[in-house]
């Protein structure tokens, strides 16, 4: 497989995952503010079902990026500043994904203590990793 197709590949599974992952806490959101046991009800499947879908797309972009890496080779990565913060970013919202599975089972359990506003900032974590990573994968700027 061409290197372009392992990039593009790897963009459309980073768009999907992080899709899934902008929605989620909103749902989140909802859910938490809310009193209503059937809005709760419906609102567990559609987080469980959205979580259940977008973890393949946090899968796949791992696995191209990584192929994207290899094919690239180690004194890319290693001369690759850039890169480094930005496998930090995707390390840190891969931890942000797996918190959303404790979220998800806190509320499916219905023990969730946390208002709104938490999810309401929780929500907007991945906007700024976004943009991040991004911008250090388009400017590939020399960090030190």
């Amino acid at each position: 497989m061409s290197i372009l197709w392992v990039k593009a590949l790897h963009i459309a599974f980073m768009v999907a995952w992080f899709a899934g992952i902008f929605y989620l806490p909103r749902l989140f959101v909802y859910h938490a503010e809310s009193n209503q046991k059937l809005v709760h009800e419906q609102l567990k499947t559609m987080e469980r079902r959205l979580l259940f879908f977008v973890t393949p797309f946090a899968i796949l972009t791992w696995v191209f990026g990584l192929w994207m890496m290899h094919y690239y080779g180690t004194t890319w990565i290693l001369v690759s500043s850039w890169l480094h913060i930005k496998l930090l970013l995707v390390i840190l919202l891969t931890g942000y994904h797996i918190y959303c599975f404790k979220l998800l089972a806190d509320f499916k359990h219905d023990r969730n203590t946390r208002r709104g506003r938490f999810y309401r900032i929780f929500n907007e974590i991945p906007v700024f990793v976004l943009f991040a990573a991004i911008i250090l994968a388009v400017v590939k700027p020399v960090l030190y």
